[in-house]
Protein backbone atom coordinates (compact mmCIF):
# COMPACT_ATOMS: atom_id res chain seq x y z
CA UNK A 1 0.00 0.00 0.00
CA UNK A 2 1.09 3.59 -0.63
CA UNK A 3 -0.14 6.93 0.62
CA UNK A 4 -1.83 7.86 -2.66
CA UNK A 5 -5.58 8.33 -2.41
CA UNK A 6 -7.49 5.06 -2.67
CA UNK A 7 -10.50 5.34 -4.98
CA UNK A 8 -11.83 1.78 -4.71
CA UNK A 9 -11.67 -1.28 -2.47
CA UNK A 10 -9.00 -3.67 -3.71
CA UNK A 11 -9.42 -7.21 -5.04
CA UNK A 12 -7.60 -10.33 -3.88
CA UNK A 13 -7.67 -13.66 -5.71
CA UNK A 14 -6.20 -15.35 -2.64
CA UNK A 15 -8.05 -15.53 0.63
CA UNK A 16 -6.69 -12.79 2.87
CA UNK A 17 -5.35 -15.23 5.45
CA UNK A 18 -3.17 -16.71 2.72
CA UNK A 19 -2.16 -13.41 1.14
CA UNK A 20 -0.81 -11.94 4.42
CA UNK A 21 1.41 -13.52 7.07
CA UNK A 22 0.02 -11.69 10.12
CA UNK A 23 -3.36 -10.28 11.07
CA UNK A 24 -3.07 -7.27 13.37
CA UNK A 25 -6.52 -7.45 14.93
CA UNK A 26 -8.30 -4.81 16.92
CA UNK A 27 -10.35 -6.28 19.76
CA UNK A 28 -13.33 -4.11 20.74
CA UNK A 29 -15.83 -4.22 17.90
CA UNK A 30 -13.84 -6.80 15.91
CA UNK A 31 -13.26 -9.87 18.09
CA UNK A 32 -15.60 -9.07 20.96
CA UNK A 33 -18.06 -6.45 22.19
CA UNK A 34 -18.82 -5.98 25.86
CA UNK A 35 -16.78 -9.08 26.66
CA UNK A 36 -18.75 -11.46 24.43
CA UNK A 37 -17.36 -12.84 21.18
CA UNK A 38 -18.73 -11.30 18.00
CA UNK A 39 -20.48 -13.74 15.68
CA UNK A 40 -18.10 -15.86 13.55
CA UNK A 41 -14.98 -14.44 15.24
CA UNK A 42 -13.92 -17.57 17.11
CA UNK A 43 -14.34 -19.95 14.17
CA UNK A 44 -12.76 -17.60 11.65
CA UNK A 45 -9.68 -16.95 13.76
CA UNK A 46 -9.25 -20.65 14.50
CA UNK A 47 -9.27 -21.45 10.79
CA UNK A 48 -6.86 -18.63 9.94
CA UNK A 49 -4.41 -19.78 12.62
CA UNK A 50 -4.71 -23.46 11.60
CA UNK A 51 -3.86 -22.49 8.02
CA UNK A 52 -0.66 -20.75 9.15
CA UNK A 53 -1.60 -17.12 9.67
CA UNK A 54 -0.06 -15.45 12.72
CA UNK A 55 -2.59 -13.58 14.86
CA UNK A 56 -1.75 -10.55 16.96
CA UNK A 57 -4.27 -8.52 18.92
CA UNK A 58 -3.60 -4.79 18.82
CA UNK A 59 -5.79 -2.67 21.03
CA UNK A 60 -6.01 0.97 22.05
CA UNK A 61 -7.74 -0.15 25.25
CA UNK A 62 -5.10 0.35 27.95
CA UNK A 63 -7.25 -0.92 30.82
CA UNK A 64 -6.20 -4.55 30.97
CA UNK A 65 -2.82 -6.25 30.88
CA UNK A 66 -1.80 -8.53 27.99
CA UNK A 67 -2.11 -11.49 30.39
CA UNK A 68 -5.69 -10.51 31.23
CA UNK A 69 -6.60 -10.00 27.58
CA UNK A 70 -5.06 -13.35 26.61
CA UNK A 71 -6.98 -15.08 29.41
CA UNK A 72 -10.23 -13.50 28.26
CA UNK A 73 -9.64 -14.54 24.66
CA UNK A 74 -8.93 -18.06 25.83
CA UNK A 75 -12.24 -18.11 27.71
CA UNK A 76 -13.96 -17.13 24.47
CA UNK A 77 -12.36 -20.10 22.71
CA UNK A 78 -9.43 -18.21 21.11
CA UNK A 79 -6.18 -19.61 22.55
CA UNK A 80 -3.80 -16.67 22.89
CA UNK A 81 -0.41 -16.04 24.47
CA UNK A 82 0.19 -12.77 26.29
CA UNK A 83 2.99 -12.00 23.83
CA UNK A 84 0.39 -11.94 21.05
CA UNK A 85 -1.38 -8.97 22.67
CA UNK A 86 -0.08 -5.45 22.00
CA UNK A 87 -1.71 -2.57 23.85
CA UNK A 88 -1.53 1.20 23.74
CA UNK A 89 -0.34 1.00 27.35
CA UNK A 90 2.82 -0.70 26.12
CA UNK A 91 3.28 1.88 23.38
CA UNK A 92 2.85 4.85 25.70
CA UNK A 93 5.14 3.31 28.33
CA UNK A 94 7.91 3.00 25.73
CA UNK A 95 7.29 6.61 24.63
CA UNK A 96 7.62 7.85 28.22
CA UNK A 97 10.69 5.72 28.94
CA UNK A 98 12.48 7.32 25.99
CA UNK A 99 12.02 10.78 27.54
CA UNK A 100 12.56 10.32 31.28
CA UNK A 101 15.25 8.79 33.49
CA UNK A 102 15.09 5.09 34.39
CA UNK A 103 13.11 4.53 37.58
CA UNK A 104 11.19 7.79 37.22
CA UNK A 105 7.82 8.22 38.90
CA UNK A 106 4.77 8.40 36.62
CA UNK A 107 1.30 9.40 37.81
CA UNK A 108 -1.20 6.84 36.49
CA UNK A 109 -4.73 7.82 35.51
CA UNK A 110 -6.18 4.52 34.36
CA UNK A 111 -6.02 0.80 35.04
CA UNK A 112 -3.59 -2.03 35.67
CA UNK A 113 -2.63 -2.22 32.01
CA UNK A 114 -0.75 1.05 32.39
CA UNK A 115 0.90 0.09 35.66
CA UNK A 116 2.23 -3.21 34.33
CA UNK A 117 3.48 -1.59 31.11
CA UNK A 118 5.32 1.14 33.04
CA UNK A 119 7.03 -1.41 35.29
CA UNK A 120 8.06 -3.37 32.19
CA UNK A 121 9.93 -0.24 31.08
CA UNK A 122 11.61 0.28 34.46
CA UNK A 123 9.34 3.13 35.58
CA UNK A 124 7.48 3.55 38.89
CA UNK A 125 3.71 4.05 38.73
CA UNK A 126 2.33 6.33 41.46
CA UNK A 127 -1.15 7.53 42.41
CA UNK A 128 -0.67 11.09 43.69
CA UNK A 129 0.24 14.36 42.02
CA UNK A 130 2.08 15.27 45.22
CA UNK A 131 4.79 12.63 44.72
CA UNK A 132 8.24 14.20 44.89
CA UNK A 133 10.14 14.04 41.60
CA UNK A 134 7.12 13.24 39.46
CA UNK A 135 8.37 12.92 35.87
CA UNK A 136 5.19 12.35 33.85
CA UNK A 137 1.43 11.87 33.88
CA UNK A 138 -0.05 9.04 31.81
CA UNK A 139 -3.75 8.71 31.06
CA UNK A 140 -5.48 5.62 29.66
CA UNK A 141 -8.93 4.10 29.62
CA UNK A 142 -9.90 3.31 33.20
CA UNK A 143 -13.28 1.71 32.66
CA UNK A 144 -16.72 3.05 33.63
CA UNK A 145 -15.89 3.05 37.35
CA UNK A 146 -12.82 5.30 37.19
CA UNK A 147 -13.39 8.01 39.85
CA UNK A 148 -13.83 11.57 38.63
CA UNK A 149 -11.19 12.66 41.13
CA UNK A 150 -8.51 10.97 39.04
CA UNK A 151 -8.99 13.62 36.34
CA UNK A 152 -8.46 16.30 38.97
CA UNK A 153 -5.28 14.55 40.14
CA UNK A 154 -3.94 14.61 36.57
CA UNK A 155 -4.86 18.27 36.19
CA UNK A 156 -3.00 19.31 39.36
CA UNK A 157 0.24 17.79 38.08
CA UNK A 158 -0.12 18.97 34.48
CA UNK A 159 -0.88 22.52 35.58
CA UNK A 160 2.45 22.48 37.43
CA UNK A 161 4.22 21.63 34.17
CA UNK A 162 4.56 17.83 34.45
CA UNK A 163 4.59 16.29 30.93
CA UNK A 164 1.32 14.61 29.97
CA UNK A 165 0.99 11.41 27.93
CA UNK A 166 -2.13 9.59 26.74
CA UNK A 167 -2.40 5.99 25.64
CA UNK A 168 -4.99 6.90 22.99
CA UNK A 169 -7.73 9.38 22.17
CA UNK A 170 -10.63 7.16 20.99
CA UNK A 171 -13.69 9.20 21.89
CA UNK A 172 -15.91 6.13 22.14
CA UNK A 173 -15.71 2.42 22.92
CA UNK A 174 -18.23 -0.25 21.83
CA UNK A 175 -19.85 -2.42 24.47
CA UNK A 176 -22.60 -4.98 24.90
CA UNK A 177 -25.21 -2.24 25.53
CA UNK A 178 -24.00 0.18 22.87
CA UNK A 179 -21.40 2.90 22.39
CA UNK A 180 -19.85 4.41 25.53
CA UNK A 181 -17.32 7.21 26.19
CA UNK A 182 -13.73 6.16 25.57
CA UNK A 183 -10.39 7.46 26.79
CA UNK A 184 -10.50 10.34 24.32
CA UNK A 185 -13.54 11.72 26.13
CA UNK A 186 -11.63 11.55 29.42
CA UNK A 187 -8.61 13.23 27.81
CA UNK A 188 -10.89 16.08 26.76
CA UNK A 189 -11.88 16.60 30.41
CA UNK A 190 -8.24 17.05 31.42
CA UNK A 191 -7.49 19.18 28.36
CA UNK A 192 -10.29 21.58 29.31
CA UNK A 193 -8.96 21.84 32.86
CA UNK A 194 -5.34 22.41 31.84
CA UNK A 195 -5.22 23.84 28.32
CA UNK A 196 -2.42 21.34 27.68
CA UNK A 197 -1.96 18.79 24.91
CA UNK A 198 -0.78 15.24 25.62
CA UNK A 199 1.70 13.19 23.67
CA UNK A 200 -0.39 10.32 22.31
CA UNK A 201 0.90 6.82 21.55
CA UNK A 202 -2.06 4.74 20.35
CA UNK A 203 -3.54 4.09 16.93
CA UNK A 204 -3.41 5.76 14.46
CA UNK A 205 -0.10 7.30 15.49
CA UNK A 206 3.42 5.99 14.77
CA UNK A 207 4.34 4.89 18.34
CA UNK A 208 1.66 2.19 18.26
CA UNK A 209 2.67 0.98 14.80
CA UNK A 210 6.30 0.82 15.92
CA UNK A 211 5.36 -1.14 19.05
CA UNK A 212 3.38 -3.61 16.96
CA UNK A 213 6.17 -4.19 14.45
CA UNK A 214 8.77 -4.60 17.20
CA UNK A 215 6.68 -7.16 19.06
CA UNK A 216 5.32 -9.19 16.11
CA UNK A 217 8.05 -9.09 13.47
CA UNK A 218 5.30 -9.11 10.80
CA UNK A 219 6.52 -8.92 7.20
CA UNK A 220 3.19 -8.85 5.32
CA UNK A 221 0.72 -7.58 7.92
CA UNK A 222 -2.97 -6.93 7.46
CA UNK A 223 -4.60 -4.52 9.89
CA UNK A 224 -8.13 -5.65 10.79
CA UNK A 225 -10.37 -3.13 12.52
CA UNK A 226 -13.75 -1.47 12.88
CA UNK A 227 -12.71 2.17 13.27
CA UNK A 228 -11.74 4.45 10.41
CA UNK A 229 -9.98 7.02 12.58
CA UNK A 230 -7.74 4.56 14.45
CA UNK A 231 -7.39 1.15 12.80
CA UNK A 232 -7.66 2.22 9.16
CA UNK A 233 -5.81 5.50 9.57
CA UNK A 234 -3.10 3.66 11.50
CA UNK A 235 -2.68 1.25 8.59
CA UNK A 236 -2.54 4.22 6.20
CA UNK A 237 0.15 5.90 8.31
CA UNK A 238 2.13 2.65 8.48
CA UNK A 239 1.66 2.06 4.72
CA UNK A 240 0.16 -1.41 5.22
CA UNK A 241 -3.11 -2.92 3.97
CA UNK A 242 -6.29 -3.01 6.01
CA UNK A 243 -9.61 -4.83 6.31
CA UNK A 244 -12.61 -2.97 7.73
CA UNK A 245 -15.25 -5.16 9.37
CA UNK A 246 -18.73 -3.76 9.93
CA UNK A 247 -19.19 -5.26 13.41
CA UNK A 248 -18.18 -2.19 15.42
CA UNK A 249 -18.54 1.57 15.30
CA UNK A 250 -18.28 2.26 11.53
CA UNK A 251 -21.42 1.99 9.40
CA UNK A 252 -21.82 1.96 5.62
CA UNK A 253 -22.64 5.66 5.33
CA UNK A 254 -19.50 6.66 7.24
CA UNK A 255 -17.45 4.40 4.98
CA UNK A 256 -18.75 6.12 1.85
CA UNK A 257 -17.81 9.50 3.31
CA UNK A 258 -14.30 8.42 4.32
CA UNK A 259 -11.45 10.76 3.51
CA UNK A 260 -8.38 9.18 1.87
CA UNK A 261 -6.56 8.24 5.08
CA UNK A 262 -9.71 6.47 6.33
CA UNK A 263 -10.34 4.30 3.25
CA UNK A 264 -9.62 0.60 3.89
CA UNK A 265 -8.02 -1.73 1.39
CA UNK A 266 -10.86 -4.23 1.86
CA UNK A 267 -14.30 -4.23 3.49
CA UNK A 268 -16.35 -7.15 4.77
CA UNK A 269 -19.16 -7.92 7.22
CA UNK A 270 -17.10 -9.67 9.89
CA UNK A 271 -14.03 -11.80 10.42
CA UNK A 272 -15.19 -14.36 7.88
CA UNK A 273 -13.69 -11.89 5.41
CA UNK A 274 -10.23 -13.09 6.48
CA UNK A 275 -10.97 -16.51 4.97
CA UNK A 276 -12.16 -15.28 1.59
CA UNK A 277 -10.78 -13.55 -1.45
CA UNK A 278 -12.06 -10.10 -2.28
CA UNK A 279 -14.01 -9.37 -5.48
CA UNK A 280 -12.85 -6.94 -8.12
CA UNK A 281 -14.51 -3.54 -8.40
CA UNK A 282 -14.18 -2.39 -12.01
CA UNK A 283 -15.24 0.63 -14.07
CA UNK A 284 -18.46 -0.12 -15.93
CA UNK A 285 -20.32 2.27 -18.22
CA UNK A 286 -20.54 5.55 -16.27
CA UNK A 287 -20.04 3.91 -12.89
CA UNK A 288 -18.41 1.00 -11.07
CA UNK A 289 -19.44 -2.65 -10.92
CA UNK A 290 -18.90 -5.32 -8.30
CA UNK A 291 -20.71 -8.63 -8.51
CA UNK A 292 -24.21 -7.95 -9.76
CA UNK A 293 -24.29 -4.32 -8.67
CA UNK A 294 -23.34 -1.12 -10.49
CA UNK A 295 -22.97 2.17 -8.60
CA UNK A 296 -23.30 5.52 -10.36
CA UNK A 297 -22.77 9.08 -9.18
CA UNK A 298 -25.60 10.98 -10.88
CA UNK A 299 -25.68 14.60 -11.96
CA UNK A 300 -28.39 15.14 -9.37
CA UNK A 301 -25.98 14.64 -6.49
CA UNK A 302 -27.11 11.10 -5.70
CA UNK A 303 -25.28 7.79 -5.46
CA UNK A 304 -27.46 5.27 -7.29
CA UNK A 305 -27.38 1.48 -7.47
CA UNK A 306 -28.33 -0.42 -10.60
CA UNK A 307 -28.39 -4.02 -11.69
CA UNK A 308 -26.35 -5.09 -14.69
CA UNK A 309 -28.07 -3.86 -17.83
CA UNK A 310 -30.47 -1.62 -15.89
CA UNK A 311 -30.76 1.98 -17.08
CA UNK A 312 -32.21 3.35 -13.87
CA UNK A 313 -32.67 2.44 -10.24
CA UNK A 314 -35.27 -0.07 -9.19
CA UNK A 315 -35.65 -3.73 -8.37
CA UNK A 316 -35.89 -5.36 -5.01
CA UNK A 317 -33.10 -5.46 -2.43
CA UNK A 318 -30.86 -8.50 -2.75
CA UNK A 319 -31.84 -9.60 -6.25
CA UNK A 320 -28.48 -8.46 -7.62
CA UNK A 321 -26.50 -10.61 -5.17
CA UNK A 322 -24.40 -9.90 -2.12
CA UNK A 323 -25.16 -6.49 -0.59
CA UNK A 324 -21.46 -6.19 0.32
CA UNK A 325 -20.67 -6.13 -3.40
CA UNK A 326 -23.12 -3.27 -3.75
CA UNK A 327 -21.35 -1.42 -0.92
CA UNK A 328 -17.96 -2.00 -2.55
CA UNK A 329 -19.27 -0.56 -5.82
CA UNK A 330 -20.71 2.42 -3.95
CA UNK A 331 -17.34 2.99 -2.27
CA UNK A 332 -15.64 3.19 -5.67
CA UNK A 333 -18.20 5.67 -6.97
CA UNK A 334 -18.09 7.80 -3.82
CA UNK A 335 -14.32 7.82 -3.37
CA UNK A 336 -13.68 8.55 -7.05
CA UNK A 337 -15.98 11.57 -6.96
CA UNK A 338 -14.46 12.76 -3.67
CA UNK A 339 -10.83 12.40 -4.78
CA UNK A 340 -8.75 13.80 -1.92
CA UNK A 341 -11.85 15.10 -0.18
CA UNK A 342 -15.05 13.72 1.31
CA UNK A 343 -18.03 12.49 -0.70
CA UNK A 344 -21.16 14.59 -0.10
CA UNK A 345 -23.52 12.73 -2.47
CA UNK A 346 -26.78 11.35 -1.09
CA UNK A 347 -26.52 7.58 -0.65
CA UNK A 348 -29.54 6.98 1.58
CA UNK A 349 -31.72 5.19 -0.99
CA UNK A 350 -28.84 3.09 -2.27
CA UNK A 351 -27.89 1.93 1.23
CA UNK A 352 -31.52 1.23 2.09
CA UNK A 353 -31.78 -0.93 -1.02
CA UNK A 354 -28.83 -2.96 0.29
CA UNK A 355 -30.28 -3.16 3.78
CA UNK A 356 -27.22 -1.35 5.14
Amino acid sequence: MTRQSRTSPAASEQSLHQAYDTALLDLDGVVYAGGAAIAYAVESLATARADGMHLAYVTNNALRTPDAVAEHLGELGIPTAAAEVITSAQAVARLIAEQVEPGSKVLVIGGDGLRVALRERGLEPVESAEEEGLAAVVQGYGGPDLPWGRFAEASYAINRGVPWFASNTDLTIPGARGIAPGNGAAVEVVRIATGAEPQVAGKPLPPMHRETVLRTGAERPLVVGDRLDTDIEGAFNGEVDSLLVLTGVTDAEQLLRAEPRHRPTYVDRDLRGLLAGQPEVEPFAEGFRCGGWTAVATNGGVLELREAGETGAGGEAGEAGDPLDGLRALCAAAWTVAGDGVCTLDAAKALARLGL
